[in-house]
């Protein structure tokens, strides 16, 4: 079932004084803070069942959030067939952003509070009525973005700040090439980059997702199954490289001099013949990076320049969330169905609390 709703004000919850808890507080419309949540659980069978486990303790540094929405990621998909464990310290549980209401908040929390309606890139654990997040790696919800929408910000914002800002350095008046500009993080890319002053040609596999590309601020977008974007465009400062494979001695021959390359996915493979030559006589920079393994200072500094730089476009609606289907928690195998087929523009999302959005 494909579901959208609103807003809906949530009341306060009250939580418990214990060691990582900071008081507040409590009026009579209050609840007492939850100790378990149903979550998303991979089977045996790599088949998904909604299940019940406590929720983990609250850390001095962490909020706990009260989902509405999680987005959908391919990360989630390659995690589900044992392609992308976990790190060792994060939850086994899917899900890499959320959107929702602070509930409770750690001892050394001191810019977060109770009902702060927030976004937040998840160590994992998405997939959750409930899930604990390091304050730091919230970001504050406009009251012009519904909460729901928010939960298709975060991974979008950090991954494209952190590789096309970031490692790549674009600035206004450059060039850059967005690979599968119809996804969550492509239609996030083309936007921030609009934002910023830069000129932005994109890929996508069919003309439809060509033409969405256009209406958010692309100059000029190819077709990659019937088009070839290595002779169609003129030299680049920038890619953000969602392909891979085949297309990766394509970009560095794209590449104007001095031009910058990040490969963040490798959709159509992770191996590729490459004639260094080019790379060395245009002195190109090729780099790459994957969000969750990064340290929580990184993602922590990240957030804090998203917020400076970015968010401001985002309350104005210069920027704005792409969603293509959002789905009930109990309907997450429908939601992993539509992302994995690749007939997806922009974000697939998860309604975790359909009372909230």
């Amino acid at each position: 079932m494909n579901l959208r709703h609103k807003i809906l004000v949530c009341s306060a919850i009250a939580i418990f004084d214990n060691n990582n808890l900071r008081e507040h507080n409590v009026t009579d419309n209050s609840i007492s803070a939850p100790t378990s949540r149903q979550y998303v659980h991979i089977n045996d069978d790599k088949s998904l069942s909604i299940l019940e486990q406590p929720i983990p303790q609250l850390q001095a540094d962490e909020v706990l959030i009260k989902v509405c929405g999680a987005g959908v990621n391919r990360g989630d998909l390659m995690q589900r067939q044992g392609l992308y464990p976990p790190p060792a310290d994060a939850s086994p549980v899917m899900g890499l952003e959320v959107s929702g209401i602070v509930i409770a908040v750690g001892a050394a929390v001191n810019d977060r509070s109770i009902g702060d309606r927030i976004c937040a890139l998840t160590h994992g654990a998405g997939y959750c009525e409930y899930t604990t997040v390091p304050a730091s790696q919230c970001i504050a919800v406009p009251d012009s973005v519904s909460l729901l929408d928010a939960a298709a910000l975060p991974e979008a914002l950090f991954t494209v700040w952190h590789n096309v800002f970031q490692r790549c350095s674009l600035t206004a008046g450059e060039t850059v090439l967005i690979h599968g500009g119809s996804s969550g993080i492509g239609t996030m890319a083309i936007q921030m980059a609009k934002v910023i002053g830069a000129t932005i040609y994109a890929t996508a596999g069919t003309d439809e997702k060509c033409a969405l590309c256009e209406a958010l601020g692309a100059s000029k977008t190819v077709n990659y199954k019937t088009g070839d974007f290595e002779t169609e465009l003129p030299p680049v400062n920038v890619i953000l490289d969602m392909a891979g494979g085949d297309f990766f001695q394509k970009n560095i021959n794209l590449l104007a001099p001095d031009g910058r390359v990040s490969t963040i996915a490798m959709v159509r493979g992770f191996q590729a013949d490459i004639n260094f030559l080019p790379m060395m006589v245009k002195r190109l920079i090729i780099t790459g990076s994957t969000m969750r393994p990064q340290s929580f200072a990184n993602k922590a500094q990240m957030a804090l320049e998203i917020s400076e730089h970015i968010m401001p476009a985002i309350v104005s609606g210069e920027i704005k969330p792409v969603i293509d289907s959002i789905y009930a928690l109990s309907d997450v195998e429908k939601a992993h169905e539509r992302m994995g087929s690749g007939e997806h523009a922009g974000k697939v999302i998860l309604a975790v609390d359909e009372s909230m959005a």
